[in-house]
């Protein structure tokens, strides 16, 4: 099962902002929260978050009680918390198991063991082999160098001269005499956890002013750029569009030169062969006419020989006929009576008329 979104509990802004772009580039949605008591609510509001990264030193409630309330709560409790601390000693690793934490990630904190730290718990959490939490949160270990040598169910008391023995001899076991050498190592341990807090305070602030610094001088510094790229851009486009109309404007003329000339030819040539002229309709004219007349003549003799050739025909047709009738009209005056002879001549007569006349029509 992939870890896909967590809840960074930390009073540093730099340590939140690190540790989140860590995280994101592993593809896993980051809340965030800047002390244990804005965690607790926002544990109380919102969908619960698949792990916990837990600052463990932290103004206020620190980390480890912030652990102890949330393994607590039965609908927290099964929330993988891993604790973000400078303190890694074998002793505070064993103690904070004790109290409910899966891990412990070094401050401030690398790649490689973060990515350990979180493919162990996907594979903890599919394998459901997730340390059970504890029925009791156990006490926490003493963050002091020096922890006090007062046993953990005693109590204390002012210490008292008696004259009676059997008192002196019969100390009770759990009561230890508040001597000022205990008092004195009791204000110690509270300045110095006083001391410590507030140092901490001081440098979480320190931290965050530098990085609120910082980032304000990266966003003028790449606004800044954007704007002198932005500007060399402009000014680059402004001279590309000048050098680019120039050579427009070059090549247009150039154009318009060379289009000028070729038209210019173009004119002359059409303006000496632009269609008839008036020399051409003369000469035109003239052929016209010289056609006519050689037609007329040509026609002429064509008549003047085919008139004489008809009448050639004609004649001969004529005789032809004549002679045939002739012939014939003495045969039949021969063989017939003169009326079929007189009929013949006269047929023969008729048809020479209509031979003559057709002939004439035809070609005359």
């Amino acid at each position: 099962m992939a870890i896909k979104n967590a809840l960074l509990v930390d009073d540093s802004k730099v340590a939140r902002f690190a540790l989140s772009k860590m995280l994101e580039n592993r593809d896993m949605e980051i809340n965030m929260a800047g002390s244990a008591e804005e965690a607790l609510d926002f544990l109380t509001s919102h969908s619960r978050p698949d792990v916990i990264f837990m600052d463990h030193l932290m103004p206020g409630m620190n980390g480890v009680e912030a652990v102890k309330l949330i393994k607590g709560n039965p609908e927290t409790a099964d929330i993988p918390i891993i604790i973000c601390t400078s303190k890694k000693s074998s002793s505070f690793i064993e103690e904070a198991r004790n109290f409910g934490v899966y891990n412990i990630l070094t401050k401030p904190p690398q790649s490689e063991g973060l990515a350990d730290v979180l493919d162990n718990l996907a594979s903890d959490v599919t394998d459901g082999t997730l340390p059970e939490p504890p029925a009791e949160p156990a006490r926490p270990a003493v963050d002091d160098d020096e922890p006090l040598n007062v046993p953990a169910d005693a109590s204390v008391q002012l210490s008292q001269q008696t004259d009676d023995p059997a008192q002196q001899s019969n100390p009770q076991a759990n009561v230890v005499p508040l001597t000022s050498e205990l008092i004195e190592q009791i204000a110690r341990s509270a300045v110095k956890t006083h001391i410590n807090n507030r140092l901490h305070e001081l440098l979480s602030s320190l931290f965050d002013e530098q990085f609120d610094h910082m980032k304000r001088a990266l966003d003028e510094s790449r606004s800044k750029q954007d704007s002198a790229i932005e500007e060399r851009l402009s000014a680059i486009t402004d001279m590309v569009d000048e050098r680019t109309r120039n050579l427009r404007d070059d090549v247009a003329s150039e154009v318009n030169l060379n289009l000028g000339s070729e038209l210019a030819v173009l004119r002359k040539e059409l303006q000496k062969n632009s269609g008839f002229t008036g020399e051409h309709m003369a000469e035109l004219k003239d052929h016209i006419t010289s056609v006519q007349t050689i037609d007329t003549e040509f026609w002429q003799t064509l008549q003047s020989e085919a008139i004489q050739q008809a009448h050639e025909i004609s004649r001969e047709t004529a005789e032809d006929i004549a002679q045939r009738t002739i012939d014939l009209y003495v045969a039949q005056q021969r063989s017939a009576s003169s009326r079929i002879y007189t009929i013949g001549l006269a047929l023969s007569l008729g048809i020479f008329s209509v031979g003559i006349a057709w002939l004439s029509g035809l070609f005359g």
